[in-house]
Parts: structure tokens; C-alpha cells; sequence
């Protein structure tokens, strides 16, 4: 156990740091086709949860209107009306989190992981809107680095609770190693590549 902290950075920063450089044509591309739908900016800056409860900021290419929220971090849903035609594109291939590859080579994110929530974030539940702090299974989810990807956002349909969607960070917590980071990254190709993430639970 002791050697998978230090194998798992290092899987980070190879993966990420390729990563960044093989993709610049796709950068490229993305920010073109954001600016042409609305002439918005094409960066989306989030601050976020990390190791520990530490801040940072996650980049993403904006995938939703300018100005999509109205001082309320909520969760966007399947069919969310907010998000651009550029956008649906970007989330059915998670191109839209390709900037994560920066927050991931820095230390911010691992590829594997928890994904990293807002500290704002609420959850509407039984009509009234719930801290995701007072979510069980928030403590565990951060004592390790917020993934990219991993079991929830792999298996676990988007629209389901927080509360569920926790039940299967705690399991990677509970499971997390080096080959099981390789084989949930390989999975999470496949489906890229299928253009399966706006479809959870059918991608094989």
C-alpha cells in the first residue's frame, strides 16, 4: 500500500503531461467552435473541493450559456436547457473537462477519483435544498485527490442523489490501487470515444 500514492502521481503526471501536448490541436478546435456559437468567453473557472477540503480552481471549456447560474451552484441535470449545442458535443465526449488535464498535472486532481464538487454546492432533496456537507460520506470522499474520473462518474447514472453517487466514492476509497486506476481509465476512453457520458448505464 505504501507505493501506490507515489505510483499513482506519477501515472498522473505521464497520462496528464502527454496528454496536454497531444491535445493542443483539439484546444484548438474547441475554443473556435465556443466562440463561434455565442462569442463567449471559452474558459470555465470553478473553484473546487480537493484533498483534505483544500480549494483550487478546476478549468473547464464552458459548455453552458454565459452567465448559466443565478448565485446558486446547482447540479445540471440530463436535459438541462443551459447547456450550448457545442456544449452537448463537449459532455456526451467529456471533451469539456479536457482542461482538467492542467488541474491533474499540477496535483490539484488525480485522473481517479472522487469528482471534485463545489463548496457551495447544494442538492435539492425532499423539496428543500441540502449542503452537500451534510451529505454521509462527504469527510471520506476528500481525504483523497478529486479524480477526472472514477466509479460514480463512470457507473452511477448522472441524476441519481449525491448521497448514492457518494456510496461509490467511498468504495474507490476503500479499493483505490494502482491497476484498478488503470483499468477505470481505459473504461473511461471507451466510452469517450463512444460519445457515451450524457448516457449513463448503457456503455458497453
Amino acid at each position: 500500500m505504501n507505493n501506490i500514492p507515489a505510483s499513482k502521481r506519477m501515472l498522473d503526471i505521464v497520462l496528464s503531461g502527454t496528454g496536454l501536448v497531444l491535445s493542443a490541436p483539439v484546444w484548438a478546435l474547441i475554443s473556435a467552435a465556443i466562440k463561434l456559437e455565442d462569442g463567449g468567453p471559452v474558459f470555465y473557472r470553478q473553484e473546487r473541493v480537493g484533498q483534505r477540503g483544500r480549494r483550487f480552481d478546476a478549468l473547464k471549456f464552458r459548455s453552458m450559456i454565459p452567465n448559466a447560474e443565478s448565485g446558486v451552484a446547482l447540479q445540471a441535470t440530463a436535459n438541462d436547457a443551459r447547456v450550448t449545442r457545442v456544449g452537448r458535443i463537449m459532455r456526451r465526449t467529456a471533451l469539456d473537462e479536457l482542461p482538467q488535464l492542467w488541474n491533474i498535472f499540477v496535483g490539484d486532481m488525480s485522473f481517479v477519483g472522487p469528482r471534485a464538487l463545489r463548496p457551495q454546492e447544494v442538492e435539492v432533496h425532499g423539496g428543500a435544498l441540502l449542503s452537500i456537507d451534510q451529505i454521509p460520506g462527504a469527510r471520506e470522499r476528500h481525504q483523497i485527490r478529486p479524480g477526472l474520473t472514477g466509479i460514480a462518474q463512470i457507473f452511477a447514472p448522472r441524476d441519481i442523489t449525491r448521497r448514492n453517487k457518494f456510496r461509490y466514492d467511498r468504495l474507490y476509497v476503500q479499493r483505490q490501487g494502482f491497476w484498478f486506476d488503470v483499468r477505470l481509465i481505459l473504461l473511461s476512453f471507451w466510452i469517450s470515444a463512444r460519445g457515451r457520458w450524457e448516457h449513463r448505464g448503457d456503455k458497453f
